[in-house]
């Protein structure tokens, strides 16, 4: 996604955990013990978890009350392209929708 440093802002957002251990956990693939995050504080912990395994951008946490996940229907995640305050790309979601080719493609034709 460097490529498009010139024509994007490309961000993270760290919404409510999907696998918390203390909720709907699986041990697929689980290397960190995440509870459900209580107050921001915890939820700024694990995205600070998160940002050191060399996020190429930055990692803005959501609100407790959830008002990006429900805005974006971003549960357990999703990508998107917004411009000018306009949603242009909306993936479908993850994990099995996870598909950024389809945001590489898009911002490939949008930069010409």
């Amino acid at each position: 996604m460097s490529d498009f440093a010139a024509v994007a802002d490309l961000v993270v957002v760290y919404v409510a955990e999907a696998h918390p251990t203390d909720g709907w956990a699986t041990s697929v693939g689980m290397s960190m013990d995440i509870r459900q995050h209580r107050c921001l504080e915890e939820r700024l912990a694990a995205a600070e978890m998160l940002a050191l395994h060399d996020i190429p951008c930055p990692v803005l946490v959501d609100t407790m009350d959830n008002a990006a996940a429900r805005a974006y229907a971003a549960m357990p995640d999703r990508l998107y392209i917004v411009l000018d305050g306009v949603c242009v790309y909306k993936g479908w979601p993850g994990p099995f929708g996870y598909y950024p080719e389809g945001v590489h493609d898009w911002l490939q034709k949008f930069s010409g």
